[in-house]
């Protein structure tokens, strides 16, 4: 076996995502299993570069997690030729400018969403990637949970028959800050800042939507903020600009239609935290994070509506667990997985700053939508 090092600039590493996710449960994840190995005698040894604003935060996970590299100068590491990948975890309003500095650095590019602010700066990053000839991906990481990779062997399997709706509930209570501290930082909540429900959530449901059941044609939305006035992390109060839940009717080739709820103003009273139902003409399946359940169309039940007896059924034991049937990695871990692949071996990719321009756009027409009270259609992107 060969051991190569790849040294990985990640920016962004001290904030909740992309350390939990990104850091400590993919990267040193995969250090831990001894480093990814490429099927051809090569062991990918990954090597994080900790970037960001902060040197004693960054110095504090270094220590923490055994590592060597930290930086707050992301020129400098950017102009390190022994630096091969650039990871960026920021707040969306800084990420573009940065991606672009690594494009031209030449690096390759693995990116959280929304890539950019605006569609337009999210195809300008993919046509700026695209000419430099480097390898691009963007992270996608609901299409790698335990439940919709059962979900997607359903449709793969021809389960559902014609599938007819997809209904989409997500969300739980963040806390207003007062009393109790937000579970969510406080720009989330500043639409100047880049917050709001939408930019964050739409451009998940757009790639679920798409890899799953077929590309958005239209949109019609209607973004709110429910909770008008929080508290920041030094307990000082703030006027919420951007949104806080947003509901949207989403139209899709082939016919289907899908409804998604997405609100931190939710109290939750499903089984996860995120629950997708599909409903077609040969069965049903309510997918969340981990389980999935059917109800093939020969067991389907015959209720009764009579609203003057109690009911009588239990209807969520009518339905039949997807069984496992094999280990399920973090899904994070799973595509960081995918796209070192794709950099050093040149395997298939598809999920790149293209895919994740989508995304930007269905966010700023689910915002345009709900603004101006219209269904919009959803143009193909291209290069």
């Amino acid at each position: 076996m060969t051991r190569k090092t790849v040294r990985i600039a990640m920016n962004g590493v001290t904030g909740r995502m992309g350390y939990r996710q990104h850091l400590v449960r993919s990267i040193l994840a995969l250090r831990e299993q001894g480093g990814l190995d490429l099927g051809d005698g090569t062991v990918l040894w990954p090597e994080p570069i900790l970037v960001g604003r902060r040197e004693h935060a960054l110095r504090a996970l270094a220590e923490r997690h055994g590592l060597e590299h930290v930086s707050t100068d992301v020129d400098e590491v950017l102009a390190d030729p022994t630096v091969d990948i650039y990871f960026d975890a920021q707040v969306t309003s800084a990420r573009e400018e940065a991606i672009k500095k690594a494009i031209a650095a030449g690096k390759h590019i693995y990116t959280e969403k929304p890539t950019a602010t605006g569609l337009d700066g999210a195809l300008e990053l993919a046509r700026l990637a695209t000419a430099a000839g480097i390898k691009h991906g963007v992270v996608q990481d609901k299409l790698f949970l335990p439940g919709l990779l059962k979900l997607k062997r359903l449709i793969d399997g021809g389960f559902f028959g014609r599938i007819l709706s997809i209904r989409g509930e997500f969300g739980y209570w963040v806390f207003e800050g007062d009393w109790q501290a937000a579970q969510r930082p406080s720009w989330n909540y500043r639409a100047e800042d880049g917050g709001g429900i939408v930019v964050d959530m739409f451009p998940h449901w757009e790639y679920v939507l798409h890899e799953l059941f077929g590309r958005v044609k239209s949109v019609q939305a209607i973004a709110t903020t429910h909770i008008p006035q929080r508290w920041d992390e030094n307990g000082k109060p703030y006027d919420a600009t951007a949104d806080d839940a947003a509901y949207g009717i989403f139209e899709l080739d082939g016919g289907a239609i899908a409804q998604i709820n997405s609100s931190w103003a939710v109290r939750v009273n499903r089984d996860e935290l995120v629950e997708f139902q599909v409903d077609g003409t040969e069965g049903s399946a309510v997918a969340g994070l981990r389980n999935c359940r059917v109800q093939h169309r020969s067991a389907t039940p015959k209720p009764v509506w009579n609203p003057d007896i109690p009911a009588t059924e239990v209807f969520r034991d009518q339905w039949q667990e997807v069984p496992d049937n094999g280990e399920f990695d973090n899904g994070f871990k799973a595509q960081w997985e995918l796209f070192l692949k794709h950099v050093y071996a040149d395997a298939p990719y598809h999920w790149d700053l293209l895919a994740g321009a989508r995304g930007v756009q269905l966010a700023e027409l689910g915002l345009k939508s709900s603004s101006e009270g219209l269904r919009l259609d959803v143009p193909e992107v291209t290069l």
